[in-house]
């Protein structure tokens, strides 16, 4: 059933792009000679007046196939391009080629808006109210407290919780930066400028989970003392400075007793039938606390508030997905954290899994809010200026303008070809790399 639901989420946000395209060619007067799910071979296929609508065998992806759009053009006896075909898109004027080509990502972020209403007059939206003020915290000698709604998180506009979030997984807490909220309190605007809390703590850089069963490490933290001694994931902790330890519950009770402060320690580590003995220095770390915390569940609003936050919605996903591109080029993020069409699919599947114990109502809402970030996603992705995106096509035509003739037909179809290959190829890696996540 989870693959079945991925492959209608995935579908309707190929087609609802495509179909853009197709209603605002129509309009404009273009012939369309394909509309079709998926690529390579026809499984099913039907014509009907001018246009074959098909389903293809590779069902990642679609295409609006109009007269004249991937058709090198004839020459004529001087060896130069003849004019294109009446009702082809080469044919149509400027204005009316861009409007066809924005349609299909125009037609996502509708999609994401009529999804966001749905959701948001069910479950509503994440008001970015302050839920929790530490007490004697640089927060609240700041003056912030409990209630106040944030409208301005260290710069950044906020108008919900998950602005904030996306601050923070843009941006690093650090001791020497100070953190700035703007917010409203009864109707009256205040700031509150504080740094960070920062206590200092020694770790070995392991996780375990307390209890009756051996004191075995669960992972090694990248970086840590324990991965520089040799420590894996899997061994077991046998003792620590001569004290033996039986199980995790006693590791615990062992470290609360004795806090690790930086001195050399002695582990004895169990790896299968063989023990070994290990020195590990502790690593100092900065515990960075900013003292408060923010709502991230739901309330109702009203219509008005319905229609209101679903903008909001749309403009969080937009520019959450812009945010985060920026992010590949500052190296926040790498090609490993993006997820093609397989990824995709295994993450609307496994929601579904995991929602269905909640009933209908959850899994339905969950996979609206899967359909909102990915199409809001996938009609960004699409307005890059990149060679064979519908952003590499709008180039084109805003060179066309300035120079005001076209670029040569000839060329455009080689770099949008190059340009696919290269895109094939990046397709190819990340469909890989999602596989191998899946099975690991």
């Amino acid at each position: 059933m989870k693959w079945l639901i991925a492959f209608l989420v995935f579908s309707l946000l190929v087609l609802f792009h495509e179909f853009g395209h197709f209603v605002v060619a129509l309009l404009s007067g273009v012939e369309v000679e394909e509309f079709s799910l998926g690529f390579g071979p026809r499984l099913l296929s039907v014509k009907k007046g001018e246009t074959r609508y098909s389903i293809k065998l590779l069902l990642f992806g679609g295409s609006c196939r109009m007269k004249g759009m991937y058709v090198v053009p004839e020459e004529d006896e001087d060896g130069k391009e003849r004019a294109p075909e009446e009702g082809s898109f080469p044919a149509a004027s400027l204005g009316k080629r861009a409007a066809i080509i924005l349609a299909g990502p125009v037609f996502n972020f509708i999609l994401a808006f009529i999804c966001s209403v749905a959701v948001i007059s069910v479950i509503g939206y994440d008001p970015a109210c302050i839920v929790y003020v530490g007490e004697d915290s640089s927060a609240a000698k700041a003056g912030l407290q409990t209630g106040d709604l944030v409208t301005n998180f260290n710069g950044d506009p906020v108008a919900i919780g998950r602005d904030i979030s996306t601050w923070e997984m843009l941006h690093d807490y650090s001791a020497d930066k100070e953190i700035r909220i703007r917010y409203l309190r009864d109707g009256e605007e205040g700031e509150a400028v504080f740094y960070p809390d920062v206590t200092h703590r020694y770790m070995l850089g392991m996780t375990y989970t307390p209890g009756e069963e051996s004191a075995e490490i669960q992972a090694v933290h990248s970086g840590s003392p324990l991965e520089e001694a040799g420590v894996r994931t899997g061994d077991v902790i046998k003792s620590i400075n001569g004290t033996e330890i039986h199980n995790a519950q006693e590791l615990n009770d062992y470290f609360a007793a004795n806090p690790l402060d930086g001195t050399e320690i002695t582990l004895v580590i169990g790896r299968g039938e063989k023990t070994y003995e290990t020195k590990v220095s502790p690593a100092k770390r900065d515990d960075i606390r900013v003292g408060f915390a923010y709502n991230i569940g739901r309330t109702k609003t009203d219509p008005l508030g319905v229609l209101r936050y679903s903008f909001t919605e749309v403009r969080y996903w937009i520019t959450t997905t812009v945010r985060a591109l920026g992010g590949m080029f500052t190296g926040r993020f790498t090609v490993n954290d993006l997820s093609g069409p397989v990824g995709i699919v295994d993450i609307v599947g496994t929601t579904y899994e995991e929602s269905k114990e909640d009933g209908p109502l959850m899994v339905f809402m969950n996979m609206l809010n899967l359909i909102i970030l990915l199409s809001a996603n996938l009609g960004v992705m699409n307005l890059l200026p990149i060679p064979a995106l519908d952003g590499g096509r709008l180039l084109f035509l805003l060179i066309e303008g300035i120079r005001g003739k076209p670029v040569s037909q000839n060329a455009e179809i080689a770099i949008q070809s190059a340009a696919a290959l290269l895109l094939m190829a990046l397709m190819v890696y990340v469909m890989y790399h999602d596989l191998v996540m899946m099975f690991t």
